[in-house]
């Protein structure tokens, strides 16, 4: 049965699904950021882009529609990570299709 563990660090046959580009992480900062605005919004009705940038300026529209743009790519990312991933999504399916055909 497919490990559903990451391969090991030095597995070079995996290199390129695991590797991150610079957008990849700036989308992840940027969904952090958002993530953590809500957040604060959620349990303290604190909103800290609005208290460093000001309420509905253009600075914070900015931060707002790059936080939802990334959230977007980050959509893609997870789905091209599942893809990219043998094994992840498919392989206890496989396992499971070849353990009944042997029986």
């Amino acid at each position: 049965m497919a490990s559903s563990y990451p391969p090991a660090a030095g597995d070079p046959a995996n290199a390129a699904a695991r590797a991150f580009s610079a957008i990849d992480y700036a989308a992840l900062v940027l969904m952090i950021v958002g993530g953590l605005n809500w957040g604060l919004v959620g349990a303290f009705n604190f909103d800290l882009v609005a208290a460093i940038f000001g309420v509905m300026t253009i600075p914070s529209r900015i931060v707002y529609a790059l936080v939802g743009v990334a959230a977007i790519y980050g959509i893609s990312l997870l789905l091209r990570r599942a893809r990219d991933r043998p094994g992840a999504a498919h392989g206890a399916a496989i396992a499971h299709l070849k353990k009944g055909s042997a029986s």
